[in-house]
């Protein structure tokens, strides 16, 4: 059985950081994802969510990073983070919740 995601478990949270917010000058935005998400079903639910034209989706996959810390393995976990193109002259205000 395939595991359905509601609209709103499709984006876990934005990514707030000094590169993200540049990119946001134009119309990027970036958000965590799941690792289960795929751009199809991002773009369906960013348009319905927030009302706006989604033109391109990159996901980039983040692997789990092994790292040695005094002389025990440490993990630190993957994760799927997406860059949402949107259409010009549109944006999201991402200080408002849902």
């Amino acid at each position: 059985m395939k595991n359905k995601l509601n609209i709103y478990d499709k984006i876990l949270f934005p990514v707030v950081t000094e590169k993200s917010t540049n990119m946001s000058e134009l119309n990027k935005i970036t958000f965590k994802v799941p690792l289960g998400s795929n751009k199809k079903s991002l773009k369906n639910s960013v348009e319905k969510l927030f009302k706006v034209n989604v033109i391109k989706i990159n996901i980039i996959n983040k692997k789990t990073r092994y790292k040695i810390s005094r002389g025990k393995k440490i993990s630190k976990k993957g994760y799927k983070k997406a860059i949402i193109t949107l259409k010009k002259g549109q944006n999201i205000d991402l200080t408002t919740g849902l």
